[in-house]
């Protein structure tokens, strides 16, 4: 496949606000020169530990490890790939990308999808504007409004009308230029099944949901009918070259940034759900679109944060659905939980019932999926015979396998012995027992069914923290001198260039990550720690942005001062190993190596004296 030029890269780089970027996600504040600090986005934390350099456009966590560039950032907190990001940061700054040769047929396929969205795209403009000029549009007018959706709001959306008319999309899009082919492709027409198979619009008298991806670009839409007499009440774009049943949730462009704020998303079944949610002043609310669960739609709510909560009907295929969420969930490290909505209502009703008031109270009261799937087997079992309740116990056993010693598996325990009149201690020991055969391979079925390949956002800080051994808290004191040397490094480049050509990066440095960025700074790059570093190369991305926040949070008085303090600490640490395995080795260098040690040690005192005198130490 191939790939965007490096130049395009650099445009795009060069383009970004890095203060404003990171900003859609945390508020910052000036820290020094050249640095800002925030909340991280990427895990809770009360007190500041996420850094930036707006000019060299890195950012670092000193909290959880969380670091990398503009375009890391995007991946990061979009739950997107490089190439994405990349394209996002494009369309946000204007930039037009290019390409490197590519396959021939690569070019012309990547050509023809951009025609196909071309054309949903002003279709989906077309519907917007039946809608709210057309007078055969009232009716859907009426409908909406009923639903207490505002106009500001479905615009958000881009609702639209299909007109009731056979061929208004079909001519318009031949005029345009388009191809019949290009029409069935996307799903926008379809051909009678008489003799002479006449062209039609698909769509047609129905109040039309455009269906979008993560960048907002419409990929087909769901359709509803207005009259009884409709069929089907819903009808959506069929599995096509752009649009795939299953991928994507609805809103979820709209939701994604909203969402990574409050660290949750919620889930609702209908459109109109997520509209009304969005204007009730819960906009980090998605939709499945019509769709039963997939993996990858759990992938996609994973990405966009670790907190999942179920806002699904009451009805049976509600309650299988949020089933089905946690067996899909079970390996994505996503917490689960159970918004209850009152009286059988769905999302839009409440709000359309109660008001944002209404929805923020069942928002609020929501309750772990553990509780919810509880309360849900104690409420359908058989509480009459002690046959009934022993198949109760049976069910909830899975449920309290996946409970650690907790504040709320005793809560659960307490209420599982209440509701089936059994001690708590004969409780506790009856759910802690292996499950039967049966009820092992039920749970094993279900995790197989929902064992979706791929990276959520919550296993995303737990992995981060396992490849960063240079969070604070982990540092060896050994690795923590390496670092606070390069740092004053980049924060001082002349005196860092000096002191950088007296080490030798494969003798004085330990840490793998730390010798590969002093070798790349030694290279001539201090003054631009960024520059020359492949995009593909996430690790020294990574360590180097880590050292360039450092750097930037540096009272610029102190970097020249101890950079002889922090190089002479390198160098006694490099004596010690030495000496360590000369002794291992039966070595006659011991007592050449120590006399150089007490050498260096004076030295290291006088610079320490010195840097103290210079800073006011």
């Amino acid at each position: 496949m191939a790939r965007y030029t490096q130049q395009s890269k650099d445009r795009v780089r060069d383009a970004v606000d890095f203060v404003e970027l990171v900003s859609t996600r945390t508020d910052l504040r000036r820290a020094g020169p050249s640095a800002y600090e925030g909340l991280c986005p990427f895990h809770d934390e009360r007190s500041p530990s996420f850094g930036i350099d707006p000019t060299r456009k890195v950012y670092y966590c000193f909290g959880c490890g969380a670091k990398g560039d503009v375009f890391t950032f995007v991946q990061e907190s979009e739950g997107v790939e490089f190439k994405e990001a990349l394209e996002q940061l494009a369309d946000r700054c204007g930039v037009e990308l290019e390409r490197e040769a590519e396959d021939p047929r690569e070019a012309e396929s990547r050509r023809r999808r951009e025609r196909l969205l071309g054309l949903l795209g002003r279709t989906s403009g077309y519907y917007e504007r039946c809608l709210w000029e057309s007078p055969e549009a009232g009716l859907a007018r009426e409908y909406l409004e009923r639903r207490g959706l505002r106009e500001e709001t479905l615009r958000a959306f881009r609702v639209g009308y299909a007109p009731s008319a056979w061929d208004r999309v079909l001519s318009a899009s031949r005029r345009a230029g388009y191809s019949e082919q290009e029409l069935y492709a996307t799903g926008l027409v379809q051909r009678s099944a008489s003799e002479r198979g006449r062209v039609y619009d698909r769509f047609r008298a129905r109040i039309m949901f455009p269906l979008a991806d993560t960048r907002g670009r419409v990929l087909g839409f769901g359709a509803r009918a207005l009259r009884e007499e409709q069929k089907p009440k819903y009808l959506n774009t069929s599995d096509n070259d752009v649009y795939h049943k299953g991928r994507h949730l609805y809103g979820a462009d709209l939701a994604r940034a909203h969402a990574a704020r409050a660290g949750s998303v919620i889930l609702c079944e209908g459109y109109t759900d997520v509209i009304a949610m969005h204007q009730a002043g819960v906009p980090n609310t998605v939709g499945l679109m019509g769709t039963a669960l997939t993996p990858e739609q759990v992938g996609e709510l994973a990405r966009m944060a670790t907190t999942v909560l179920l806002a699904l009907d009451a009805d049976t295929a509600g309650q299988e659905a949020m089933l089905r969420a946690s067996q899909l969930a079970a390996r994505r490290k996503l917490e689960l939980r159970v918004v209850s909505l009152p009286g059988g209502m769905d999302p839009a009703e409440l709000v359309q019932r109660e008001g944002p008031e209404g929805v923020a109270t069942a928002v609020a009261k929501s309750v772990p999926f553990v509780r919810f799937r509880m309360e849900r087997v104690l409420a359908a079992g058989d509480h009459s015979s002690p046959e009934g309740r022993d198949r109760m116990v049976e069910e909830l056993r899975p449920v309290f396998a996946t409970l650690p010693p907790s504040a709320m598996r005793m809560e659960l325990t307490r209420l599982v012995a209440g509701r089936l009149e059994l001690p708590e201690s004969l409780a506790e020991t009856l759910l802690s027992a292996p499950a039967s055969a049966s009820a092992r391979r039920g749970e094993t079925r279900r995790a197989e069914a929902g064992g979706a390949t791929g990276r959520g956002v919550g296993a995303r800080s737990e992995s981060a923290r396992a490849a960063n051994p240079l969070s604070v808290g982990e540092l060896s004191r050994r690795a923590e001198t390496e670092r606070t040397f390069l740092a004053l490094c980049i924060a001082a480049p002349a005196e860092g260039e000096r002191a950088l050509a007296q080490l030798d990066p494969e003798e004085h440095f330990t840490s793998e990550r730390l010798r590969r960025a002093a070798a790349h700074l030694r290279a001539g790059q201090l003054a631009e720690p960024m520059v020359g570093v492949e995009q593909e190369d996430p690790e020294l991305t990574g360590v180097l942005a880590e050292l360039v926040v450092a750097a930037g949070r540096l009272p610029s008085a102190a970097a020249p001062a101890m950079l002889d303090v922090q190089r002479m600490q390198l160098d006694l640490a490099r004596i010690d190993r030495r000496i360590l395995a000369a002794r291992a080795q039966g070595s006659g260098e011991v007592s050449d190596l120590a006399r150089r040690r007490i050498e260096v040690k004076r030295a290291f005192e006088q610079a320490y004296e010195r840097a103290l005198a210079e800073t006011g130490g």
